[in-house]
């Protein structure tokens, strides 16, 4: 998690971002994260500069020979109206511009970014204070990221909210993701799994950076993201390049409506789409319907997962509860869909502090994997108490943490078939969820050991009661002597 020194620093600079009159906060976001990217691309570019060297051959840069002066590292020195003048009519431009594929997520989103830092001493306080941020180490600025968007006031639009850094990781550790692997997320928001699961490439199969055909996968072909929020949708491709994934596909994109045709195209999927309630059924592709006709997005959502994997394709997703266990024609027909069409591997329950302050609605993680052809056979269940902080507004850190145990134990599945419906997690046959009418909430399944209590005869009870009583009274005739 973040550092307080962190913390105070980034509150510095957003206060700063508020005295010159911008104070919507995804606007700070946007602007707070082109001068990041900024510093980070010439960050990057003195590395690749050194190892040149180091190595004795050419480097041509991205900055041209000409302008070495819209470098981060040289204008952050310069007077303030040389620097304002500098960023707003040049460095910003050259990002803006920075990708020659006009179809690349990156030039698409930027196109209509506007710099909107009103003054040259607002500008030179914000550098300075950005320039104290190192930003070498991946994690903070995954924490850096986390903290900027934790200031969004609101629980973002149509209802979505931002998924914990530490859940992120949980689930794409659940996962394991693989070089070959093609990954989306279908509602990204500010790119959080896309970017976690780089991070675990990077950080378990570093070697696929050494064959070309794995490091071009990675770079252009590996992730996906679709949102419907253009400001997110250009957070979240900064947000992948600055994690060093060079050209994400991030893109415009209502994914459930007709215009999302993906089919059988991806292998996994690392989502938590937003519960917003209800959509018209014109406005939803027909395919989705067929599989459960609803309006609830909830739904909506995991029928687009069916679709959009390929076969032997994976998924983790968070729902709200009620999809466990909602008694509605489309919610039963959602669940026997996967029990039955494919195969529903794991539920893990979560307590209802995770998205707070955001949210306090019950969720879980659903994984299973598209068949087409059945395969569910005992669906494990994990009943999540504690994830590291406490489950009030503050989230403070805690030692509870159920999350290390989760991973534990779902790599290791052989060594649950023995567990008890008493402990924290077991097994459930299919059949026996079959049998509930599909019901997958935990509840249903697990058993509660109530410890038997003896107590003392009554007449053992009466008489310690009137010994108190005489006690009392006995108190009560000495208070009164005493007036």
């Amino acid at each position: 998690m973040i550092t307080g020194e962190l913390k105070n620093k980034i509150d510095k600079i957003w206060e700063t971002f508020w005295t010159g009159g911008i104070t919507n906060p995804l606007t700070v976001i946007e602007q707070f994260t082109y001068l990041l990217f900024i510093k980070g691309l010439d960050e990057v570019e003195t590395t690749k500069e050194n190892e040149a060297v180091l190595l004795g051959f050419d480097y041509e840069g991205i900055f041209p020979k000409d302008k070495q002066y819209i470098r981060w590292s040289k204008f952050k020195n310069l007077e303030a109206s040389k620097m304002y003048e500098i960023v707003s009519k040049e460095v910003f431009p050259f990002i803006k511009n920075l990708h020659g594929n006009k179809d690349s997520a990156y030039t698409k989103y930027m196109s209509d970014a506007i710099f909107v830092i009103p003054t040259p001493q607002i500008l030179s306080k914000i550098v300075d204070g950005i320039d104290n941020i190192p930003m070498k180490d991946r994690d903070t600025k995954g924490d850096l990221y986390e903290y900027l968007l934790s200031k969004v006031a609101t629980a973002g639009t149509n209802g979505q909210f931002r998924t914990p850094r530490h859940i992120i990781k949980m689930m794409v550790e659940l996962m394991k993701p693989t070089p070959e692997d093609i990954i989306v997320d279908p509602a990204a928001g500010s790119a959080g799994f896309l970017v976690a699961a780089g991070e675990y490439l990077r950080n378990n199969h570093s070697d696929l950076f050494l064959v070309q055909g794995l490091k071009e996968h990675f770079n252009n072909t590996m992730f996906y993201g679709f949102d419907t929020d253009r400001t997110m949708l250009r957070i979240g491709a900064m947000n992948m390049m600055l994690h060093g994934v060079e050209n994400p596909n991030i893109q415009y994109r209502d994914s459930l409506s007709e215009q999302n045709t993906d089919k059988d195209k991806y292998t996994l999927i690392l989502a938590n789409p937003p519960f917003k309630g209800s959509l018209d059924y014109d406005v939803v592709s027909a395919d989705l319907l067929k599989v459960a006709k609803t309006k609830k997005t909830e739904l909506l959502f995991l029928s687009l997962f069916i679709r959009m994997l390929k076969v032997g394709g994976r998924c983790a997703c968070i729902v709200p509860d009620g999809v466990l266990f909602g008694s509605s024609k489309a919610h039963k027909a959602i669940r026997k869909e996967i029990i039955e069409n494919h195969k529903l591997e794991a539920i893990i329950s979560m307590p209802s502090g995770v998205f707070k302050p955001y949210a306090g609605v019950s969720t879980a993680i659903i994984i299973f994997t598209k068949t087409g052809a059945g395969g569910t056979d005992n669906v494990w269940f994990y009943d999540m108490k504690a994830d590291g902080y406490s489950l009030d507004d503050k989230r403070n850190p805690i030692d509870d943490d159920d999350i290390p145990d989760i991973i534990n134990r779902f790599n290791n599945l052989e060594g649950e078939m023995d567990r008890k419906r008493t402990d924290q997690s077991f097994f459930v046959p299919v059949d026996e969820i079959k049998d509930n009418d599909y019901d997958l909430s935990i509840n249903r399944y697990k058993e509660i050991e109530y410890e038997e209590v003896e107590y003392e005869e009554p007449s053992v009870i009466l008489g310690k009661i009137k010994e108190i009583e005489d006690e009392i009274i006995k108190g009560i005739e000495e208070l009164e002597g005493m007036i």
